[in-house]
């Protein structure tokens, strides 16, 4: 769910190095061969130790039976607990995998046709587009279906069960446009599987957690797999940690629980995917794995060849998995990530195996190569490949002299993360600039297979111009971490864009915006947004006109999603909308409102205060005046509120939801918000 791509795979695969954890327990059966125990045992201590997992849990299933399971780091850095099998982690988008396994499930029973339109199992599903009457429930699973990305206002909280942005799915819909026409291309998409699980609550009558439970989790015995609408004890949860200032926080709570909310372990994850493996117990049909096993996103526009981290069946990531690719073996993958919990479950299913591995912190792409070396040295130790060949990050390079044509392809390249320079010299020389994030600049040499490759040989980058017009960079390539493992990628990342004239008017209208802070005002007050400051500024995009950010200005008020990458790149898209009320200028994106900066006025300095929520239920912002930092406030408030603070950066200082503090320190230069439903009061003494 998390964004978790740039431009190449070895920065998305930056090592950060992280106080070591000690170690915790280890369980292996008496089946394991030693050699697969140490070597991941080892391989996920460095986890914890280099790649900023608080804890990391991992289990190997084969033929029925767990013959590897394993946990490594600390259950908490502050408190007393056990880290075991049986420790739970939110899984993420791997929660994918059991929407989809409901609706093929309800497919085998006739109640489903994957291919009729949603509408006819949601009637009252509808667009501001008319494509939308196009859009079937196969293109929700295999992510075709042109919704914008991800709707997910409210949808990340911290232990709270409020269902709104699962309720309020159909209602934000309506407001929007597609992106791209039903079928045209597959790009990663949240509310595709949010929508989807609408359709098995309508279909069976069940809310999802029931479902669920009734034709999943307990006919395979699955008693640690929960989601937040369960009463369990929370306390089994793995310690999650604000990425941003390291604080321990509450447990997490993602209530689109078909695209990311469901909590499990390692094991039981392990025992889920015998669900996709061939003729096991309880298992979906043969004819259902087939058609999810299916490379879906080769149905439109795709990149036409090389080793995939990203090829979508239906829920998988992906259907082509390097390295088992390499042996001829079919491998699959779902990955996972919220702002706290990361996952990865891989499953060879003719060869009835799969491994997971979940953590506290780091990514699903850590834990995809761990659960990948596992099965690896399993398939090594039974005899079903000879040896683990090596890592082929570093390809020979042959340089050729480069068509002059190619040069025209210099320009600007734009993705849903940010905005690229691509210059090409006659030399046969390809420069990438990253503007606008501090990244280094990169350089690709023409050679004689026709692409260009980075000096040690691990990326390769073309242009490609495909079916729809556009052109994107094609990247391909390999990364690894030593001692972690390895990932390879075949992907349009990056997009070229055109300059968009606009009218000295409409121009003036977004110049008078740059560099203004927009603040979030319509989150709740248990989000975990505010995390970290939830500020917008605008900026208008200097190298190319017509561009805020990586939107294109249409109108005074309007900035229009515009991008057309299949894959990663042109994922979690929305349009801009800006409008007045009372004097105040408000934005408008994917669900979210924010006011202007002109509407935080500084914090009262009377010694008694009372703050309260309006009608609209909108989150007051303050700044800090100078004679008020580093005073302490004492607060009244009632429990279904908080009360956050931010320093002169940026950083969250305090959140009362999580903290439980009720005296609060206020920081030089910063800011402070008070979150609430609509009328509550907060009262506050100033020492």
């Amino acid at each position: 769910m998390k964004k978790k791509w740039l431009i190449t795979l070895a920065m998305m695969l930056a090592v950060q190095v992280m106080p070591i954890q000690s170690i915790v327990a280890q369980e292996v059966t008496k089946e394991a061969p030693l050699a697969t125990h140490e070597t991941i045992q080892s391989k996920a201590k460095m986890h914890t130790q280099m790649l900023g997992s608080t804890s990391v849990q991992y289990a190997l299933i084969d033929n029925g039976e767990i013959v590897l399971s394993g946990t490594e780091g600390v259950y908490s850095k502050n408190t007393e607990g056990n880290l075991d099998k049986n420790t739970m982690y939110g899984i993420g988008s791997t929660s994918k995998m059991f929407t989809t396994a409901a609706i093929m499930k309800l497919v085998e029973e006739g109640k489903i046709n994957l291919d009729e339109p949603v509408t006819t199992y949601i009637p009252e599903f509808e667009m501001k587009d008319e494509r939308y009457k196009q859009i079937t429930v196969r293109m929700l699973l295999n992510h075709s279906s042109g919704l914008m990305g991800s709707s997910f206002n409210n949808a990340f909280l911290f232990e709270d069960a409020d269902t709104d942005a699962h309720d309020n799915l159909l209602k934000e819909l309506k407001g929007q446009r597609l992106k791209a026409d039903p079928g045209a291309y597959s790009v990663y998409c949240n509310d595709g599987f949010t929508l989807a699980e609408r359709i098995v609550e309508r279909v069976s009558g069940m809310d999802f957690t029931t479902f669920i439970h009734t034709y999943i989790t307990k006919p395979l015995g699955l008693e640690n797999t929960k989601t937040p609408q369960d009463t369990f004890d929370r306390e089994k949860l793995a310690k999650t940690y604000n990425p941003m200032n390291g604080q321990e926080v509450s447990s997490d709570s993602v209530n689109v629980i078909g695209t990311g909310g469901i909590y499990s372990t390692a094991e039981e994850l392990c025992k889920f995917a015998e669900l996709f493996m061939r003729d096991k117990e309880n298992a979906l049909s043969n004819t259902s794995q087939l058609a999810m096993e299916n490379l879906e996103a080769a149905k439109g526009i795709w990149p036409k060849q090389g080793d995939h981290s990203i090829a979508y069946g239906l829920g998988w990531d992906s259907v082509q998995v390097y390295p088992f690719s390499d042996y001829g073996i079919k491998a699959l993958v779902k990955g996972g990530d919220t702002q706290l919990y990361h996952g990865s479950l891989v499953v060879l299913p003719e060869y009835n195996m799969a491994a997971a591995v979940l953590s506290s912190g780091g990514a699903s792409t850590y834990n995809q190569m761990l659960a990948s070396d596992m099965l690896l040295e399993q398939l090594k130790n039974k005899g079903i490949i000879e040896e683990i060949k090596p890592s082929k990050q570093s390809q020979p390079i042959v340089k050729d002299n480069m068509p002059e044509e190619l040069v025209k392809d210099s320009g600007i390249y734009m993705n849903g993360m940010g905005i690229y320079e691509i210059n090409i010299d006659k030399t046969g020389v390809l420069t990438l600039k990253t503007l606008h994030m501090p990244l280094p600049e990169q350089t690709f040499t023409y050679t004689k297979e026709g692409n260009f490759v980075s000096a040690d040989g691990g990326t390769r980058v073309e242009i490609i111009q495909e079916s729809n017009g556009e052109k994107y960079l094609w990247v391909r390539g390999y990364s690894a971490i030593p001692g972690i493992g390895e990932i390879a990628t075949s992907e349009y990342q990056i997009q070229k864009v055109e300059p968009n004239p606009v009218s000295e008017q409409v121009m003036k209208a977004w110049e008078q915006r740059v560099g203004k802070k927009y603040y979030i005002i319509n989150e709740k007050y248990s989000s975990q947004t505010y995390m970290q400051a939830p500020i917008v500024t605008l900026t208008l995009t200097s190298e190319i006109p017509g561009y805020v950010g990586v939107n294109k200005i249409v109108s005074e008020t309007e900035a229009l999603a515009h991008l057309q990458i299949p894959g990663m790149g042109g994922r979690d898209l929305g349009d801009l909308k800006m409008y007045e009320q009372d004097g105040l200028e408000y934005m408008e994106n994917r669900g979210y409102i924010l006011v202007e900066e002109a509407g935080v006025p500084e914090l009262a300095i009377a010694k008694e205060a009372l703050c309260t929520i309006g009608q609209e239920g909108y989150t007051r912002w303050f700044k800090i005046p100078n004679n008020l930092a580093g005073k302490t406030i004492t607060l009244t408030m009632p429990e279904a509120s908080t009360v956050v603070t931010y320093d002169a950066n940026g950083v969250n200082v305090e959140n009362t939801y999580v903290t439980g503090n009720t005296e609060v320190v206020l920081p030089q230069g910063g800011i402070i918000g008070f979150v609430g439903d609509a009328g509550t009061e907060f009262k506050y003494i100033v020492k």
